[in-house]
């Protein structure tokens, strides 16, 4: 009997009392090779001693203090240290709990601007189906994952939806780069004058989206295109790194690699890397200067924001990130996985695509490659996938409704910085044998 409200009640969980490096163990002393890190958290893995000894300090001489009475040490080098790397003029950072708050956090911040700058009309937002901002009510209002919407349909604000930059399922036979984000380019741009060029706050995507598609990188000059529609009419570009960003592509900010500065960007995750709860918002100087000139004060809050104590986790994490050149091994593990895995899955008629950047890598599932027809919903193969996967001592991260909310599978695998060649290996390895047997058992 547990008192424990789970998210699925009717499941058995095993209970997992230790983590070190790479794997976690549970209550009867089975491993697990984290080749997910939760859900693309734990970047740094598990028990590093380096962040455990700063939670440990801070909590001893200052574990919180309320952020309408005090700021702290902690708060302030770590939104400089943010300030610092990240693109063009992000410069002003509010600390949130969760990717789900730091999205709510965005959407109310641009509503604020467009306020505060004499343009209190702009009240829509356009994200992409498929996408997947959150689930507090306004993040999940944007997203565009059906599954997760449909029972709170009557409860969420209006939002809109374009599509989503996903070349394996929608770039049209012999239409090239250009030709495919010129596509997608026009419809944005489409979709904002049909809701009227002055009424749109801001357009929301991931830069890479991450659970509900899978790892899926956008097409070259795809956000360069997004950003001249929405300067074009003045709307703002949110961009959304809760997974994909803090270095989980090879790079701190994933926009980086596509040569675009958002106007907010949101991040969480690689952050703090699970030891603490603790996202950001991070503004341009144009957004805090509109808020500082008007009304003086951003009209949000939550009890633990700027909290000391993950401050300070997060501090450390992303210390040990750039003394210890994580990223270099991001982007040569990733490398390393994804060809493995193109090798390891050639002849597997089931795979259909490998995709993603840096250590953030999508295995889309298919019952016919050549047709890329996706495999029967009911069979949840990708919860088979999960199942074997375990049993075989290695987590992943998989999700059905890949396409369209209803069909599709796929497998997302998000392995800590850390990770060696050694570890790569066994990854491909046992997920190799998880989706063999899953497939076999349907």
């Amino acid at each position: 009997m547990t008192h424990v409200f789970h998210r699925n009640p009717r499941g058995k969980l095993p209970v997992a009392v230790a983590g070190a490096g790479m794997e976690l163990v549970d209550r009867d002393g089975k491993r697990y090779l984290d080749a997910s890190g939760g859900a693309a958290v734990s970047c740094l893995g598990h028990g590093h001693p380096r962040v455990v000894e700063a939670i440990r300090r801070q909590a001893g001489q200052l574990a919180y203090a309320h952020t309408s009475f005090f700021t702290t040490e902690p708060a302030e080098e770590l939104a400089a240290m943010l300030a610092d790397v990240a693109p063009g003029s992000l410069n002003h950072v509010y600390f949130l709990s969760g990717g789900s708050e730091a999205v709510e956090a965005a959407l109310k911040l641009a509503r604020q601007y467009h306020v505060e700058s004499g343009q209190p009309q702009r009240r829509y937002f356009i994200a992409r189906r498929q996408s997947y901002h959150g689930n507090t009510l306004g993040a999940l209002a944007i997203g565009g994952n059906a599954w997760r919407r449909e029972m709170f349909m009557p409860l969420l604000i209006e939002a809109h939806h374009v599509s989503p930059c996903y070349a394996y399922r929608e770039r049209r036979d012999g239409e090239s780069d250009a030709q495919y984000v010129q596509r997608l380019a026009d419809e944005l741009e489409q979709k904002i004058l049909s809701l009227g060029a002055d009424q749109v706050a801001a357009f929301v995507a991931e830069t890479v989206v991450g659970a509900t598609a899978g790892a899926v990188p956008p097409v070259a000059d795809y956000f360069r295109k997004m950003r001249a529609v929405c300067d074009k009419y003045g709307v703002l570009l949110i961009l959304d790194e809760v997974m994909s960003g803090m270095g989980r592509t090879g790079y701190l900010f994933a926009c980086e690699e596509d040569g675009v500065q958002p106007d907010i960007v949101v991040i969480a995750k690689g952050l703090g890397g699970g030891y603490q709860p603790i996202g950001a918002m991070i503004c341009s100087d144009r957004i805090y200067e509109a808020v500082l000139q008007g009304s003086g004060f951003f009209q949000h809050g939550h009890t633990y924001i700027g909290h000391a104590t993950a401050c300070a986790a997060a501090i450390a994490v992303q210390q040990v990130i750039r003394e210890e050149r994580l990223l270099d091994n991001v982007r040569q593990r990733g490398e390393q996985l994804r060809a493995a895995l193109r090798e390891r899955f050639a002849e597997q008629a089931n795979v259909g695509d490998i995709r993603g950047r840096g250590l953030f890598v999508g295995v889309e599932l298919v019952a016919d490659r050549a047709s890329k027809a996706p495999l029967d919903p009911a069979l949840r193969t990708h919860a088979r996938v999960k199942a074997e996967a375990m049993e075989r001592g290695l987590l992943v991260y998989p999700m059905g409704g890949t396409i369209d909310g209803r069909s599709g599978d796929h497998i997302l695998l998000a392995p800590p910085f850390i990770a060696t060649r050694q570890d790569i290996d066994r990854i491909v390895e046992r997920l190799a044998d998880a989706v063999a047997a899953a497939v076999a058992a349907a």
